[in-house]
């Protein structure tokens, strides 16, 4: 979802409102690109964000949160074709949740923040959507629909999204982190997410 079907970072634009966004997004950079556990990362920076209202998250959405260029032509054009489009994100259920309403998706899947009084704890409620959780999402979902793999369209920005990206027939790393571009089969580096729609072979 972020970076690719929006174009921030969410958790660093709840770190600006405290004032931390470099640090966060130091951390974001690395855990993308993976040099760090992502699970680990995660927890840290989530854990930076204590005390931090509730009222931050839609803050973050009204202001900061903007679809990815090509989004709505992408999942609208793909579901009047019959396809199934599912929204797997490492980020939270927030915004997932109203990201995933907004431009049709059939489903989705996020981590959640734990929230308890109005003010994040700085947890992440177990277990937490990884690498692997985002590669099982694409087989259940494939085989709920009674398709292999091959047969999907998977695509993604960071390393948690590789091993779904390689599973997938079509998975390609959008204007992705420089080890997630080299390892992925295919990749779109300049052109919005409308290109996704040509690799379909729609006219």
């Amino acid at each position: 979802m972020e970076s690719t079907i929006i174009t921030c970072e969410c958790l660093d634009e709840l770190a600006e409102l405290v004032g931390i966004r470099d640090k966060i997004a130091a951390i974001t950079q690395r855990a993308m690109n993976g040099e760090l556990n992502f699970e680990e990362a995660l927890r840290e920076r989530v854990g930076l964000l204590k005390g931090l209202p509730e009222s931050a998250l839609q803050q973050v959405m009204d202001e900061k949160v903007r679809l990815m260029q090509g989004a709505k032509e992408l999942v609208s054009t793909m579901k009047a074709n019959g396809a199934y489009c599912m929204l797997v994100s490492g980020g939270f259920d927030f915004y997932a949740e109203k990201i995933a309403s907004m431009l049709g998706f059939d489903e989705w899947r996020a981590n959640r923040l734990e929230i308890k009084n109005g003010t994040l704890t700085g947890n992440v409620i177990e277990p937490i959507l990884n690498k692997d959780a985002k590669l099982q999402a694409l087989q259940e979902t494939c085989a709920k629909l009674d398709i292999t793999p091959q047969e999907a369209l998977a695509v993604g920005d960071g390393a948690n999204d590789l091993p779904m990206l390689l599973a997938a027939g079509l998975g390609v790393a959008y204007h992705a982190k420089p080890n997630v571009r080299a390892e992925a089969r295919h990749r779109i580096d300049h052109a919005d997410l409308r290109a996704l729609l040509f690799a379909q072979g729609y006219q």
